[in-house]
């Protein structure tokens, strides 16, 4: 497992843990003795938000001895790499997936909007056990899952799949407090997103590339637009995985929508090539795990929608990723992507 602290920023957590208390003891009822311990960073994973896991112990009003695992994740306001920053969002999408079975997902314990607590909103969920395939360093180049047997492998393709899947069961009418002020759904909210991604990036420098892209997409507009909600970035490297293999838990619900079927499974489809398919580009290819054209008829198969079209929605995904890449650039002082890569991804070569 990778030792890197990637996180957006830090702070010092022998405070955190002081303050963390202290609000704990007004959200458990009866609760005394209350601590806060095993503060710790997520290592490899966890760019976008601060996010710190924690244990708390404390004694309830009957003398009983208690313990929580926990993760707190705190809104991003200098470090946003999303023009929309879907905090409340996040933790109701979570909450509902949770609270009706839907999905595999860490529980939501408690949500905090008053800033003043830990200086930005932040809402509190419970903590899982398992691992997870890491960005830093690269999964497929080393780690556990790259140690793996390909019949292992097998297992988490289709554990992954079988929860990407699930999501698109979930009623567009229980989560329709995504549509926004906008009251967009479907493609359009998403189009409307990195319209709005592009115009947010044109504020520091030109974009050309990127409005070529857009002016590209826009001409191939799809016919095929099937309803259902986005995770967002649906990849292996936000799932949790227990010693057998299988989803613990979905992770990282920040750029949520009602735009369609079809973005998470061209995302996911997008990222395993890239990150561990036959060209990948961060380590060997890992056997056992399964094909673009596999992975798209068990999709099909477990949540019943029509993929027909797909393509289209790769191309957007290869875009959205181009967006995310030039806006980290910016916010970390140096270009994440070359023109020349930009406009192969885009396919304007």
């Amino acid at each position: 497992m990778s030792d890197v602290i990637v996180a957006p920023e830090t702070r010092d957590l022998d405070e955190l843990a002081s303050l963390l208390g202290g609000w704990l003891e007004t959200k458990i009822e009866g609760a005394h003795a209350l601590s806060i311990g095993n503060l710790a960073y997520p290592r490899g994973a966890g760019q976008s938000h601060e996010t710190i896991l924690f244990d708390a112990a404390w004694t309830d009003a009957s003398g009983t001895a208690r313990e929580q695992g926990c993760v707190v994740r705190i809104r991003p306001e200098k470090f946003t790499v999303f023009p929309d920053t879907l905090f409340e969002q996040q933790y109701a999408v979570m909450k509902l997936l949770s609270d009706e079975g839907y999905v595999r997902v860490a529980r939501p314990l408690w949500f905090e909007a008053d800033p003043t607590v830990l200086g930005k909103p932040f809402f509190v969920m419970e903590k899982k056990q398992g691992r997870v395939p890491v960005s830093i360093p690269p999964y497929a180049r080393s780690g556990w899952l790259a140690e793996a047997t390909p019949e292992q492998r097998r297992v988490l393709w289709r554990e992954a799949v079988e929860q990407l899947a699930a999501i698109q069961r979930v009623p567009v009418g229980k989560v329709g407090f995504l549509a926004g002020e906008g009251g967009l759904s479907g493609l359009d909210q998403e189009w409307d997103k990195y319209c709005r991604f592009v115009d947010w990036l044109e504020e520091v420098e030109p974009q050309p590339t990127l409005r070529a892209g857009l002016d590209r997409l826009k001409s191939l507009w799809p016919d095929h637009r099937p309803e259902g909600m986005v995770w967002g970035d649906a990849r292996i490297g936000n799932m949790m995985f227990d010693a057998d293999f299988r989803v613990v838990a979905v992770m990282d619900w920040e750029q949520p929508s009602l735009g369609g079927a079809l973005h998470d499974l061209a995302w996911f489809c997008v990222l395993a090539e890239t990150m561990h398919g036959p060209n990948a580009v961060h380590g060997a290819p890992l056997e056992g795990m399964g094909s673009h054209d596999e992975t798209v008829a068990l999709w099909e198969q477990l949540c019943g929608k029509s993929a027909e079209g797909l393509g289209w929605y790769e191309d957007f995904t290869h875009f959205k990723m181009t967006c995310t890449a030039v806006r980290l650039g910016h916010l970390r002082g140096q270009p994440m992507v070359d023109e020349a890569t930009m406009r192969r991804r885009l396919k304007l070569d």
